[in-house]
């Protein structure tokens, strides 16, 4: 029997690990996207697969790297024969990977004295990979291939030499070429470190005893949270909400049935809209990453997060749905709008179950901007973020105030690497005061972000949401306010899409205002 505190050394090392693969990743990128507003996620796996430690980067991504690595690894074995020694891997198709085209993942097999030993995995999301529309998130996108390239499993290293071609094959589609590349590079620089230190753990306490904590810590995460879904207690909780369409309409459904029973939780989703012909559908990975962010939200965020998490959960989506659709539906918007939507879902369920440990509604959106488009010289680029919004009231605290909640954790660009970057500026940047829904403990308010074109040609790609459906209230909080988007050209202003693109002048000032907080509690 291993020595637990051998053990626990062990479990807390490989979770820094993951950590310090992030800070490696971070450090060595090229893109602002990645090395600014950390929009990255790294992840240690076992020889199985299993997911044994996993950083806290992107919430989006905690369901999707473990789903995404096994449908690599069945890829990799069934068409290439399986991982060899000083190989890495490279894909992006969502229905594999199981974010979006964005996201681009590489997989390292880890090999200590020629037998596999385990895996280092990251997911960053690049911020063009082609498609019709600067950033690759077209709001008009029909089909996945509208939305940029589809790359499926195939080799980035071999021998521990990058392959030309493989990187090229990038480059060429993308409106970035050498920030592309070179976050290649510092993906590569994350897996080399995840291995390097998982290579140091097995060479200290040896291959018996490195499996033997990883058993113990899986089975500890798993014990921990049937103990924690018991707390909670048995019973079945509904919920529903909505996104809304390309015109507004708040259309498209999200219902839950969650059912806990004896330390097990099993979310059915039937009864949500069918898949839809806009890029809203949520590929399942995505799906799985609400509900494991949801549930350690709401239970013990402490648990070591590792496959033993999982173990107690089922998920049940109808093929074909909006959170499990068929290839080759559109999913770059599913990834942000819908994943944010999904979890709140699962927040209103539980919040039936433990309400005094749930916050009314956030704001509900990531507010992402795409632009990009030619420079006077000829030189094409591109720019992506999210925008924080207003999170809801807590039971014993106001919301905060402009902060990226549940789904993302990731920043704002800061002004001056916009500018430095981009032929862009950042006219206006504050509180959107009086947005957070009134209450006991106010909702938090969102942010107001104007961006003017400097000089060339630009697309504005927008994907938002609650800009007709306000964010909800609970307990008698009033809900918060909507989004909105403007753009003032030749000094007027026009209100436009919550889901728009549209071309850029020159002077063109886009106005992005994100959703306030719901409150929690009635004001007394």
């Amino acid at each position: 029997m291993i020595d637990p505190i051998v053990a626990e050394i062990v479990s807390a090392a490989l979770v820094y690990a993951s950590e310090e693969m992030g800070l490696a990743l971070r450090n060595s990128a090229y893109s602002p996207n990645i090395k600014e507003r950390l929009d990255h996620s790294c992840a240690l796996f076992d020889r199985d697969g299993r997911l044994i430690a996993q950083a806290e980067h992107i919430p989006v991504h905690l369901g999707s790297l473990p789903w995404g690595l096994k449908r690599m690894l069945e890829i990799i074995v069934r068409e290439h024969g399986g991982v060899r020694e000083g190989e890495m891997w490279v894909a992006n198709d969502p229905y594999v990977t199981g974010t979006h085209l964005n996201d681009v993942t590489l997989l390292r097999p880890i090999f200590d004295g020629g037998r596999l030993a385990g895996f280092s995995a990251n997911k960053a999301h690049h911020a063009d990979v082609g498609g019709a529309a600067p950033g690759s998130m077209p709001a008009d996108a029909a089909d996945l291939f509208a939305e940029g390239v589809v790359v499926p499993p195939m080799r980035l290293m071999r021998e521990d030499r990058v392959i030309a071609e493989a990187v090229a094959l990038f480059r060429a589609n993308s409106r970035t070429p050498d920030a592309c590349s070179g976050d290649l590079r510092a993906q590569i620089a994350g897996n080399y470190t995840g291995e390097r230190r998982l290579l140091e753990l097995v060479n200290r306490y040896g291959a018996q005893t490195f499996g033997e904590a990883i058993a113990r810590a899986l089975d500890g995460s798993e014990r921990a949270m049937r103990a924690a879904l018991r707390k909670i207690g048995d019973g079945v909780f509904h919920a529903t909400d909505y996104l809304e369409d390309r015109d507004g309409e708040p259309s498209i459904v999200i219902t839950l049935r969650l059912e806990l029973r004896d330390g097990s939780a099993l979310l059915d989703y039937t009864g949500t809209s069918a898949q839809c012909g806009i890029p809203l559908n949520a590929v399942f990975g995505v799906t799985l990453s609400g509900v494991h962010y949801a549930l350690r939200a709401v239970t013990d965020p402490t648990i070591p997060m590792n496959e033993g998490c999982f173990r107690p959960v089922e998920v049940r989506v109808p093929e074909g749905t909006l959170l499990n659709p068929r290839r080759p539906a559109p999913v770059s918007g599913g990834n942000v709008e819908t994943s944010m939507r999904n979890a709140e879902v699962v927040l209103q369920a539980l919040a039936c179950a433990v309400p005094e440990r749930v916050p009314a509604c956030s704001g509900g959106t990531m507010s992402n901007v795409m632009l990009g488009g030619t420079r006077p010289d000829g030189r094409t680029w591109a720019f992506y973020e999210t925008n924080g919004c207003g999170s809801g009231g807590r039971p014993n605290a106001d919301g905060i105030d402009a902060i990226h909640c549940h789904m993302t954790n990731t920043l704002n660009t800061p002004i001056e690497a916009v500018e430095r970057e981009f032929p862009l500026r950042i006219t206006r940047y504050e509180i959107a005061e009086g947005t957070g829904g009134a209450g006991r403990h106010r909702g938090g308010n969102g942010l107001i972000r104007s961006i003017e074109l400097a000089e060339g040609t630009a697309q504005a790609t927008l994907l938002a949401d609650r800009h007709k459906l306000q964010p909800p209230g609970t307990h008698g909080g009033e809900p918060g306010s909507c989004g909105r988007h403007t753009l003032k050209r030749d000094g007027t202003k026009t209100r436009i899409a919550a889901k728009t693109s549209l071309p850029l002048e020159p002077g063109d000032i886009l106005t992005i205002q994100t959703p306030g907080g719901g409150g929690y509690g009635a004001r007394s």
